[in-house]
């Protein structure tokens, strides 16, 4: 018999120290930490993360590939500032990807899907009432991550996984502003879900997701297409001449 054919879990390979590096940055923007446009210092970096400077300088050349930083010859590295255009076609993916998930969720899901579901807009609200933004973005995060998980199909899991904390760091300017509204759609949708009408999960979540993408255009309307980098000052060495 092929080794092949022997069947068994492969051992999971452990994160490598640029790809932890990559997530912590990663999560510093998504929450706001590291503001758009905030000038990255590699020394500062690798301080926080309390690593040294290679690895944040290799993390910050791929997460200037994937847009999470722009890097500008003879100024460093910025925080990537999105353009409207580009956040709207990602809540738009989005929008699409999480309709179908709640239109199959209401097909496929259990009594303990719907449970956990509730807990989670449970504990949104909760969020919320305390005023407590970045607990609400991360839960709200969290119930449509289950919402897709229910769905049954992992082809689409894996699809909204990819857009997840892109959205994550689109949706926390306007966590605020769509407030309770947006927990009492969560509700809603979790009523049509554990009713099993996919008709009506779908057309909540269409509704939902397109809510939230009209709050961030109406947020960012008026700004510049695509706003230059900040520009980082350098300390001039003064020279004394000779008489």
């Amino acid at each position: 018999m092929l080794l092949s054919d022997q069947a068994g879990a492969k051992i999971p390979r452990p994160a490598t120290l640029r790809e932890s590096v990559i997530e912590a940055i990663q999560e510093l923007i998504v929450s706001s930490q590291l503001k758009p446009g905030q000038h990255l210092v590699e020394s500062e970096l690798a301080q926080l993360l309390g690593v040294s400077r290679q690895p944040v300088r290799e993390a910050l050349q791929q997460l200037s590939g994937e847009g999470w930083v722009d890097l500008h010859p003879g100024q460093g590295a910025f925080v990537h500032v999105p353009t409207v255009e580009e956040a709207d076609q990602l809540l738009a993916v989005r929008a699409l990807l999480e309709t179908e998930s709640a239109r199959l969720a209401a097909q496929h899901a259990s009594e303990e899907g719907v449970r956990r579901l509730r807990e989670l807009c449970s504990r949104g609200i909760q969020a919320v009432e305390s005023d407590d933004t970045d607990a609400a973005v991360a839960i709200n995060s969290d119930l449509h991550a289950l919402v897709t998980a229910l769905s049954g199909n992992k082809v689409l899991a894996e699809l909204a996984a990819q857009v997840a904390r892109r959205v994550r760091w689109y949706h926390t300017p306007v966590a605020r502003q769509r407030g309770m509204t947006s927990w009492r759609e969560h509700a809603a949708l979790i009523d049509a879900i554990e009713a099993g009408d996919e008709r009506r999960a779908a057309e909540i979540m269409r509704e939902h997701t397109e809510s939230t993408r009209a709050s961030y255009r109406e947020q960012r309307a008026g700004e510049p297409i695509e706003p230059a980098p900040k520009r980082v000052r350098r300390r001039r060495t003064r020279t004394s001449s000779a008489n």
